[in-house]
Protein backbone atom coordinates (compact mmCIF):
# COMPACT_ATOMS: atom_id res chain seq x y z
CA UNK A 1 0.00 0.00 0.00
CA UNK A 2 1.46 3.33 -1.03
CA UNK A 3 1.96 5.77 1.86
CA UNK A 4 -0.28 8.83 1.59
CA UNK A 5 0.67 12.40 2.28
CA UNK A 6 -0.74 13.99 5.42
CA UNK A 7 -2.55 17.30 4.90
CA UNK A 8 -2.79 17.76 8.66
CA UNK A 9 0.99 17.96 8.96
CA UNK A 10 2.01 21.66 9.12
CA UNK A 11 5.00 21.08 6.85
CA UNK A 12 2.71 19.80 4.10
CA UNK A 13 0.49 22.89 4.06
CA UNK A 14 1.38 25.97 2.01
CA UNK A 15 2.11 29.12 3.99
CA UNK A 16 -0.89 31.46 3.82
CA UNK A 17 -0.55 34.98 2.42
CA UNK A 18 -0.25 38.09 4.56
CA UNK A 19 -3.98 38.87 4.53
CA UNK A 20 -4.90 35.35 5.55
CA UNK A 21 -2.23 35.35 8.27
CA UNK A 22 -3.78 38.53 9.69
CA UNK A 23 -7.20 36.88 9.71
CA UNK A 24 -5.80 33.82 11.44
CA UNK A 25 -4.10 36.03 14.05
CA UNK A 26 -7.37 37.88 14.70
CA UNK A 27 -9.33 34.63 15.05
CA UNK A 28 -6.72 33.20 17.42
CA UNK A 29 -6.72 36.41 19.46
CA UNK A 30 -10.48 36.30 19.85
CA UNK A 31 -10.40 32.64 20.86
CA UNK A 32 -7.56 33.21 23.35
CA UNK A 33 -9.44 36.15 24.92
CA UNK A 34 -12.60 34.07 25.18
CA UNK A 35 -10.93 31.12 26.88
CA UNK A 36 -9.07 33.41 29.29
CA UNK A 37 -12.29 35.15 30.30
CA UNK A 38 -14.16 31.87 30.67
CA UNK A 39 -11.39 30.59 32.93
CA UNK A 40 -11.58 33.76 35.03
CA UNK A 41 -15.34 34.21 35.36
CA UNK A 42 -17.21 31.37 33.68
CA UNK A 43 -18.98 31.02 30.36
CA UNK A 44 -22.30 32.73 31.14
CA UNK A 45 -20.65 35.82 32.63
CA UNK A 46 -18.43 36.33 29.60
CA UNK A 47 -19.87 38.78 27.06
CA UNK A 48 -18.97 39.61 23.48
CA UNK A 49 -18.08 43.14 24.59
CA UNK A 50 -15.60 41.78 27.15
CA UNK A 51 -14.12 39.44 24.57
CA UNK A 52 -13.70 42.27 22.07
CA UNK A 53 -12.05 44.48 24.70
CA UNK A 54 -9.65 41.73 25.77
CA UNK A 55 -8.80 40.89 22.15
CA UNK A 56 -8.44 44.58 21.29
CA UNK A 57 -10.97 44.44 18.46
CA UNK A 58 -14.49 45.80 18.03
CA UNK A 59 -17.60 43.71 18.88
CA UNK A 60 -18.52 43.86 15.19
CA UNK A 61 -15.17 42.25 14.35
CA UNK A 62 -15.90 39.44 16.79
CA UNK A 63 -19.27 38.85 15.12
CA UNK A 64 -17.67 38.99 11.68
CA UNK A 65 -15.47 36.05 12.58
CA UNK A 66 -17.88 34.22 14.89
CA UNK A 67 -21.68 34.69 14.57
CA UNK A 68 -22.26 33.57 18.19
CA UNK A 69 -20.30 33.17 21.40
CA UNK A 70 -20.78 29.42 21.05
CA UNK A 71 -19.03 29.52 17.69
CA UNK A 72 -15.93 31.04 19.29
CA UNK A 73 -15.69 28.00 21.55
CA UNK A 74 -16.45 25.39 18.92
CA UNK A 75 -15.10 26.63 15.57
CA UNK A 76 -11.78 25.25 14.37
CA UNK A 77 -10.01 24.50 11.10
CA UNK A 78 -9.87 20.74 11.42
CA UNK A 79 -13.00 19.61 9.54
CA UNK A 80 -11.76 20.71 6.08
CA UNK A 81 -8.36 19.25 6.85
CA UNK A 82 -9.95 15.95 7.87
CA UNK A 83 -11.70 15.88 4.51
CA UNK A 84 -8.33 16.38 2.83
CA UNK A 85 -6.89 13.53 4.89
CA UNK A 86 -9.68 11.17 3.85
CA UNK A 87 -9.27 12.08 0.19
CA UNK A 88 -5.52 11.48 0.44
CA UNK A 89 -5.81 7.95 1.82
CA UNK A 90 -5.01 5.00 -0.51
CA UNK A 91 -8.00 3.82 -2.54
CA UNK A 92 -7.57 0.23 -1.38
CA UNK A 93 -7.71 1.09 2.32
CA UNK A 94 -10.92 0.28 4.17
CA UNK A 95 -13.16 3.24 4.94
CA UNK A 96 -12.97 2.56 8.68
CA UNK A 97 -9.16 2.55 8.60
CA UNK A 98 -9.17 5.80 6.61
CA UNK A 99 -11.53 7.45 9.09
CA UNK A 100 -9.49 6.18 12.04
CA UNK A 101 -6.32 7.61 10.53
CA UNK A 102 -7.91 11.01 9.80
CA UNK A 103 -9.55 11.33 13.20
CA UNK A 104 -6.35 10.32 14.98
CA UNK A 105 -4.45 12.97 13.04
CA UNK A 106 -7.04 15.60 13.97
CA UNK A 107 -7.01 14.60 17.66
CA UNK A 108 -3.21 14.66 17.72
CA UNK A 109 -3.11 18.08 16.03
CA UNK A 110 -5.67 19.57 18.42
CA UNK A 111 -4.08 18.20 21.58
CA UNK A 112 -0.60 19.20 20.43
CA UNK A 113 -1.77 22.77 19.82
CA UNK A 114 -3.45 23.29 23.21
CA UNK A 115 -4.70 20.25 25.17
CA UNK A 116 -6.37 22.42 27.82
CA UNK A 117 -8.52 24.17 25.21
CA UNK A 118 -9.69 20.79 23.91
CA UNK A 119 -10.78 19.83 27.43
CA UNK A 120 -12.48 23.18 28.06
CA UNK A 121 -14.49 22.84 24.86
CA UNK A 122 -15.61 19.34 25.79
CA UNK A 123 -16.47 20.44 29.33
CA UNK A 124 -18.55 23.36 28.07
CA UNK A 125 -20.41 21.07 25.68
CA UNK A 126 -21.47 19.00 28.68
CA UNK A 127 -22.25 21.87 31.04
CA UNK A 128 -23.73 24.59 28.80
CA UNK A 129 -26.89 23.74 26.84
CA UNK A 130 -26.29 26.51 24.28
CA UNK A 131 -22.81 25.16 23.51
CA UNK A 132 -24.12 21.60 23.26
CA UNK A 133 -26.90 22.70 20.91
CA UNK A 134 -24.46 24.57 18.67
CA UNK A 135 -22.12 21.59 18.77
CA UNK A 136 -24.90 19.40 17.35
CA UNK A 137 -25.44 21.91 14.55
CA UNK A 138 -21.71 22.05 13.88
CA UNK A 139 -21.46 18.27 13.74
CA UNK A 140 -24.22 18.26 11.13
CA UNK A 141 -21.97 20.35 8.91
CA UNK A 142 -19.12 17.92 9.60
CA UNK A 143 -21.45 15.14 8.49
CA UNK A 144 -22.09 16.89 5.19
CA UNK A 145 -18.34 17.13 4.58
CA UNK A 146 -17.91 13.45 5.37
CA UNK A 147 -20.72 12.55 3.00
CA UNK A 148 -18.73 14.10 0.16
CA UNK A 149 -15.63 12.07 1.00
CA UNK A 150 -17.61 8.87 1.55
CA UNK A 151 -19.45 9.32 -1.75
CA UNK A 152 -16.16 9.81 -3.61
CA UNK A 153 -14.75 6.62 -2.11
CA UNK A 154 -17.85 4.43 -2.48
CA UNK A 155 -19.23 5.72 -5.78
CA UNK A 156 -22.59 6.37 -4.12
CA UNK A 157 -24.39 9.70 -4.26
CA UNK A 158 -23.61 11.98 -1.27
CA UNK A 159 -27.34 12.40 -0.60
CA UNK A 160 -28.11 8.67 -0.81
CA UNK A 161 -29.65 7.13 2.28
CA UNK A 162 -26.72 4.77 2.88
CA UNK A 163 -24.18 7.58 2.84
CA UNK A 164 -26.34 9.87 4.99
CA UNK A 165 -26.92 7.17 7.61
CA UNK A 166 -23.24 6.23 7.88
CA UNK A 167 -22.00 9.83 8.01
CA UNK A 168 -24.60 10.80 10.61
CA UNK A 169 -23.79 7.75 12.73
CA UNK A 170 -20.09 8.58 12.55
CA UNK A 171 -20.35 12.22 13.59
CA UNK A 172 -22.89 11.32 16.28
CA UNK A 173 -20.51 8.70 17.61
CA UNK A 174 -17.63 11.16 17.69
CA UNK A 175 -19.78 13.68 19.53
CA UNK A 176 -20.66 11.05 22.13
CA UNK A 177 -16.95 10.26 22.47
CA UNK A 178 -16.32 13.91 23.35
CA UNK A 179 -19.21 14.02 25.82
CA UNK A 180 -18.24 10.75 27.51
CA UNK A 181 -14.61 11.87 27.74
CA UNK A 182 -15.62 15.07 29.55
CA UNK A 183 -18.26 13.45 31.75
CA UNK A 184 -15.67 10.97 33.02
CA UNK A 185 -13.10 13.59 33.94
CA UNK A 186 -10.89 13.14 30.86
CA UNK A 187 -9.27 10.14 32.46
CA UNK A 188 -9.41 8.01 29.30
CA UNK A 189 -7.21 8.32 26.23
CA UNK A 190 -9.22 10.18 23.60
CA UNK A 191 -7.71 8.11 20.79
CA UNK A 192 -8.76 4.90 22.53
CA UNK A 193 -12.32 6.20 22.88
CA UNK A 194 -12.37 7.08 19.19
CA UNK A 195 -11.24 3.54 18.33
CA UNK A 196 -14.00 2.07 20.51
CA UNK A 197 -16.62 4.18 18.74
CA UNK A 198 -15.33 3.16 15.31
CA UNK A 199 -15.32 -0.49 16.39
CA UNK A 200 -19.00 -0.24 17.31
CA UNK A 201 -19.82 1.36 13.97
CA UNK A 202 -17.92 -1.35 12.12
CA UNK A 203 -18.99 -4.41 14.11
CA UNK A 204 -22.18 -3.42 15.92
CA UNK A 205 -23.04 -3.23 19.60
CA UNK A 206 -21.07 -5.73 21.71
CA UNK A 207 -22.99 -8.27 23.75
CA UNK A 208 -23.39 -7.55 27.44
CA UNK A 209 -23.44 -11.26 28.22
CA UNK A 210 -20.29 -12.89 29.64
Amino acid sequence: MTPARSPLSPADRPRPGLRERKKIKTREGIRAATYALIKEQGYDATTIEQIADRAEVSPSTVFRYFPTKEDIVLTDEYDPLMLEELRARPAGESWTDSVRYAVHKAVDAMTAEDPEVVRVRARLAVQVPAVRSRMIESMSETGRLLRVALAERSGLAPDSLDVRVYATALVGGLMEVTMSWAENGFRDDLRVLVDRALHVLEHGLPSGNP
